[in-house]
């Protein structure tokens, strides 16, 4: 028979995991706003390609800073919840600070829009720490990857849906208040999304380390050293072409905010569906195979797109970059959860969110600077060859010791009795 407190645990489990799924909903429904029409907003206001790569590049160098002071932000708090609900707070200004664009001069406002993105960085890099801290808490660590993929499945449905309304919007009405009413709506969105990680109850709660507890180092983990290159280079390799995709589609083929929104409708409705079953195929035949799987179908879309003659024959990559990016990230963060013990995972988590936010930065500006070099179809192609490199190299051993030869084992002959 089972007991009271097993019902209420399940019950208490399964609305952590309701308002989960519905903060990742609507706040897939804010973030095409900024992550898929901010660089176009930034190419119709005539930046360069460094400053397009920027404003994904230098958020994350914002957020890694961030991180450094995440132990001490976490224990201003009772529970990560609250620690995660005020850090969302503040990261929500993101969608918000690129309305003020249009009351800047003509000169400055690209740079304000870097500006934009970059001041709530300091708050995204504490809430995407604490946030992962959080769903493990309410969550338990058995249900974790199952939570994951449910909230990629929502999330990328309500981003595909709404980026494919912001493409419609952007071009019906006239530039820039299109621009500027939908960072307002988007902030709207983002506040409902806030609400639902306010509701969410903490379960499981991490004991707070002392504060004089030696520092954990990580990368000198049995397994660890693995995962940091996985976390690294994957997300190097697949943000090097974040800002040359946009580029070569506005730049190069002649592509409008609508086409933009058909892209990414594809790109999230392919990335929705792989969702589905990316938790079946980790468990299946690994997190490190399907990561490496997914890095290799990174590398083939990036060479469809490159080579594409029309912006309508791109879309075949798209849908294979969505698909096969969803599940490289699944399943390299169940690589991560694998290899963290439960006794220090906000430590762990705080030094796997340094990582890719240094990836992140690392990635945009290796694109934006090859792009100054070569054509952007030449970049995509070089970009797509390090996918490929990285996808072959995860599940190689690279960082274990090298047996060393067992030599012979010598069998004694019996001494001869006299």
């Amino acid at each position: 028979m089972m007991r009271r407190t097993d019902i209420s645990t399940d019950t208490e489990v399964g609305a952590n995991v309701h308002h989960l799924v519905m903060d990742i909903a609507w706040f897939g429904v804010a973030l095409p706003a900024t992550a898929r029409f901010l660089a176009v907003y930034a190419i119709r206001l005539d930046a360069s390609a460094m400053l397009v790569g920027l404003l994904t590049a230098l958020p994350a160098m914002v957020a890694l800073l961030a991180s450094l002071v995440a132990r001490w932000y976490r224990r201003q708090f009772p529970d990560a919840a609250r620690a995660a609900y005020w850090s969302g707070f503040g990261f929500r200004f993101l969608f918000l600070l690129p309305a003020l664009t249009p009351i800047f001069p003509a000169q400055w406002q690209t740079l304000w829009l870097l500006a934009a993105v970059s001041l709530p960085a300091f708050a995204q890099g504490l809430s995407n720490i604490m946030f992962l801290v959080m769903m493990r808490e309410a969550v338990g660590k058995s249900h974790l990857t199952t939570v994951v993929s449910r909230r990629s499945v929502l999330f990328n449905l309500a981003f595909g849906i709404s980026t494919l309304a912001c493409g419609l919007w952007l071009s019906n009405i006239r530039f820039p208040a299109n621009y500027t009413s939908m960072y307002v709506l988007a902030f709207g969105a983002s506040l409902i999304s806030l609400w639902h990680v306010g509701q969410i109850r903490v379960l499981n709660p991490e004991p707070l380390p002392p504060a004089d507890q030696p520092v954990v180092r990580a990368w000198r983990a049995p397994g660890f050293p693995h995962v940091i290159f996985v976390a690294t280079m994957t997300h190097v390799a697949f943000f090097c072409l974040a800002p040359i995709v946009t580029l070569l589609l506005v730049e190069d083929l002649g592509a409008g905010e609508g086409f933009i929104s058909v892209f990414a409708l594809v790109e999230l409705l392919a990335a929705a569906l792989m969702s589905v079953f990316t938790s079946r195929i980790v468990t299946r035949i690994g997190s490190r195979w399907t990561a490496a799987i997914g890095m290799v179908g990174c590398g083939i879309s990036g060479i469809l797109i490159a080579l594409s003659p029309s912006a309508v024959l791109t879309l075949p990559g798209a849908a294979l970059s969505g698909a096969c990016w969803t599940m490289a990230a699944i399943a390299q963060f169940a690589f991560f959860s694998e290899n963290t013990p439960s006794e220090a995972v906000t430590r762990y988590t705080t030094f796997y969110n340094q990582l890719t936010q240094l990836a992140i930065f690392i990635g945009p500006l290796v694109g934006s600077q090859l792009a100054g070099v070569f054509d952007l179809a030449t970049v995509m192609l070089i970009g797509s060859g390090l996918r490929l490199v990285v996808g072959t190299l995860i599940p190689v051993d690279i960082f274990s010791p090298p047996r060393r030869a067992r030599r012979p084992h010598r069998v004694r002959r019996p001494a001869v009795g006299g």
